[in-house]
């Protein structure tokens, strides 16, 4: 069995992009799933399956759910642009593999939290906390590019 320091030595932040893609389509199958449970989801019209629509169909609590995993999704949209140009960069700069790994792993796990309290927490503390996660997870990107470009900058 690999130990933790094999596996952080292996490059494997790449995987990284397809997981996040994943995570950024949980939310949607959420919502989808429960309103085709509870509504029926129309797939002529897929769009329309908006919370805004379902109004009075519903309980309102389900619907501020449904706007909650809908926005979960659509901020994990936002965000992979930057993690994938992120990922790829910090690879084509030769950045270290075990610190590429810890900043992929740490970005995964910044982003399932942001998930969990965007969805689950429904309260303004709560809210904050969303943000400190959002902003948190926001720097590790960040962070691998502008060390990337002065590693490709100083070539």
């Amino acid at each position: 069995m690999p130990t933790l320091n094999t596996i952080l030595n292996t490059p494997l932040s790449l995987y990284s992009i397809p997981v996040m893609y994943i995570m950024t389509f949980y939310p949607h199958t959420m919502k989808f799933l429960s309103i085709d449970k509870l509504v029926g989801f129309n797939n002529t019209l897929p769009r329309s399956n908006n919370p805004k629509n379902l109004t009075g169909k519903v309980p309102a609590k389900t619907l501020v759910h449904w706007q909650r995993l809908e926005g979960a999704h659509q901020n994990g949209n936002e965000a992979n642009p930057l993690w994938m140009a992120a990922v790829l960069a910090g690879n084509f700069a030769g950045l270290e593999t075990r610190w590429l790994n810890i900043m992929a792993a740490s970005y995964l796990a910044s982003r399932l939290g942001y998930n969990f309290t965007y969805i689950y927490f429904n309260n303004v503390a709560n809210g904050w906390l969303r943000t400190v996660l959002f902003f948190s997870g926001l720097s590790i990107p960040l962070r691998i590019l502008f060390k990337a470009a002065g590693v490709v900058a100083n070539k």
